[in-house]
């Protein structure tokens, strides 16, 4: 998440002064962003050593888990926002996760690869799998363990009772809001109970 007006773009989703999780965190970059730009504060969730030290010495609140575990840690509406950015495709039990999301946070922002944009699409069709700027990984070394389009994730939220409070693509930095399945390389959605 190292592109600035991706970041923005997000950000504007998270109401000011917020309480915010974030889970998959990285090094904590958005959690820096988001406390200097819309005076937020919270904590990252982060599996990866390096991450959780990259975290501490940024001084981003951190808790190393495995979001495959859950968030039993965490009570109902204990944040205003948790953000699932570049996450929900590297986690085993995406749907239980989504749900977790929104029972911990007011809000949930979830952000990630979007396979249905029209050059993934283009060389499925030449016979191979994707590799661009956002998806740069060969298929048998990807991290991610799924694949997943704009139009999925608005299927997958109604049919767990969320509400699509917002959603946009995200190309190069720019807001998507037509077509967004076809020309974004990033899905993002704000959702609620």
């Amino acid at each position: 998440m190292s592109d600035l007006a991706t970041m923005e773009a997000i950000a504007r989703l998270v109401p000011e002064g917020s309480r915010v999780l974030d889970l998959g965190c990285g090094d904590g970059e958005m959690l820096v962003h988001l406390q200097a730009t819309r005076g937020c504060g919270g904590y990252g969730i982060e599996i990866a050593d390096t991450n959780v030290l990259a975290c501490v010495k940024r001084g981003v609140n951190v808790i190393q888990l495995n979001l495959d575990e859950g968030l039993a840690m965490f009570d109902d509406a204990s944040f205003d926002v948790v953000l699932q950015i570049d996450t929900l495709q590297h986690l085993r039990n995406t749907e239980v996760m989504l749900q977790e999301t929104a029972r911990v946070g007011r809000i949930g922002i979830v952000a990630f690869p979007n396979f249905g944009h029209w050059q993934n699409r283009l060389s499925i069709l030449r016979g191979r799998m994707p590799v661009t700027r956002r998806l740069p990984y060969q298929w048998y070394d990807t991290p991610n363990i799924r694949v997943g389009t704009y139009a999925d994730f608005e299927v997958l939220a109604l049919r767990n009772g969320l509400k699509i409070q917002d959603s946009f693509g995200l190309h190069a930095g720019v807001v998507i809001r037509t077509a967004a399945n076809l020309l974004a390389t990033t899905a993002v959605f704000r959702l609620s109970r």
